[in-house]
């Protein structure tokens, strides 16, 4: 009988152990479906938009700000996530994820992807001002109900997709100017033609994983020479979109000096393919894909700290 109790007792203790475990790894997983590096990386942009606009922004506003756009982009990739769950299932790098491993329920995911949403606007909405709003549920709506379900049928979704993924800065703008003027749309600009290079690489390196799974990239659907010749085309065209801040009034000279090295060196490496060996070509497509990360880091870091 002595014996019995203490056994009782540890699997009376087990219980919460067990339940508090399974809670924690649930909520690990819910917040992995918003894509929290990416969320990152959008805050860091609207934030920067906030810092550029000409006017005075007060604590309450930054939080606002910042606050609703990571519950909208957050809600958009959990609703993503759930819609390409049996995508996401047939590539390699997704294998992994929540959905198509089975440590989440897709019920579960819709609901707090739903809920995210519906949060999301009203704190924009009423938190910030209609203009932001609007862009937020421009971002939600675009990217979850036609770049999701465009990317099997066309590569036009790409350009649909960088239209959500440009907005963020002219979110951080529009909370502080309350408007959409040259200086915002000059920001957003810069995102949405930088995304079609960086895409295009990572389409690159991933086209077998993206074959697999149906969707519709420039690689597999149009082949290399005109993945290329894309590739240059909108690292030229990088050129022109970034020197637009300065004739708006908010980069500086150096932000200006910056740009044009920085986007010249992006149209030479971009010019620079390997067609015929793949194993090269591959190398050059990673090479291309971080190269764009670190282009974009240092063109918002620069036009930050200096522009006026």
């Amino acid at each position: 009988m002595t014996n019995l109790i203490p056994t009782a007792q540890r699997r009376r203790d087990a219980r919460p152990v067990e339940t508090r475990r399974s809670a924690l790894s649930t909520a690990r997983d819910l917040i992995a479906l918003t894509k929290p590096r990416i969320t990152f990386i959008v805050l860091v942009t609207a934030a920067g938009g906030m810092k550029l606009a000409h006017g005075a922004a007060s604590l309450r506003l930054w939080f606002a700000t910042m606050l609703g756009t990571a519950l909208v982009v957050g809600a958009a990739n959990a609703l993503n996530m759930w819609w390409e769950r049996d995508v996401d299932a047939k590539m390699a790098r997704t294998q992994k994820r929540p959905l198509p491993s089975g440590r989440l329920s897709s019920n579960l995911a819709l609901a707090f992807g739903l809920l995210l949403s519906v949060v999301s606007l009203p704190v924009l909405f009423v938190g910030v001002n209609a203009v932001t709003g609007v862009l937020g549920a421009i971002a939600l709506l675009t990217y979850v109900l036609l770049y999701t379900p465009m990317k099997k049928r066309s590569i036009r979704a790409l350009w649909v997709g960088a239209v959500p993924g440009a907005i963020p800065p002219l979110l951080g703008w529009t909370a502080v100017t309350g408007r959409i003027d040259a200086a915002g749309v000059a920001l957003f600009s810069i995102l949405f033609v930088w995304q079609i290079p960086h895409f295009l690489a990572i389409s690159i390196f991933r086209a077998e994983d993206y074959a697999r799974a149906g969707l519709k990239v420039v690689p597999v659907e149009l082949g290399d020479r005109e993945t290329d010749g894309m590739m240059v085309r909108y690292a030229l065209s990088l050129l022109a979109v970034t020197a637009w801040p300065w004739f708006a009034g908010v980069g500086s000279a150096l932000y200006l000096v910056l740009a044009m090295a920085l986007g010249a060196a992006f149209v030479w490496l971009a010019a620079h393919s390997r067609r015929r060996e793949p194993a090269q070509r591959i190398r050059w497509a990673r090479g291309v894909f971080a190269y764009s990360i670190v282009y974009l880091v240092v063109l918002f870091a620069v036009l930050v700290a200096t522009g006026t």
